[in-house]
């Protein structure tokens, strides 16, 4: 069965035909974003990383491998949340929503690879069926 998972910032306008499912994945609510604007259907402040993670990664895109291993490590003790939503995402598209200004470097990112099941896979690394 296909998950069908994306990840679109806060700051993006919300679209209820193309989103889905919206998931707040942030500990914190987003800068300046009123409530009613930000149109999610849950907030898991608890999937977002440890206030000291997030201190030491800095969204900086060359510590971005090694917050994803960490990252995972920590969503290990959220099974239960990451089980839900990936069994939301079975049945409807489920739209993680983030603060982030990096698109590409960012919690959400991690967890839509969890939810897929390829939490270490790397960018631009051959797939197996490309390594020969």
């Amino acid at each position: 069965m296909t998950i069908d998972v994306r990840i679109k910032r806060a700051y993006d306008e919300p679209d209820e035909e193309q989103d889905g499912h919206r998931v707040l994945v942030d500990r914190l609510w987003p800068r300046g974003v009123a409530r009613d604007r930000l149109r999610i259907d849950a907030w898991e402040r608890d999937l977002a990383p440890s206030k000291e993670l997030r201190a030491w990664f800095g969204h900086d895109p060359a510590r971005f491998a090694e917050f994803r291993r960490r990252y995972v490590a920590e969503l290990q003790e959220h099974a239960a949340a990451l089980a839900a939503l990936r069994r939301i995402a079975k049945r409807e598209r489920v739209t993680l929503v983030y603060a982030a200004a990096d698109r590409e470097h960012n919690n959400a990112v991690v967890i839509a690879e969890v939810l897929r099941g390829d939490p270490l896979r790397r960018r631009g690394a051959p797939s197996r069926d490309e390594s020969g």
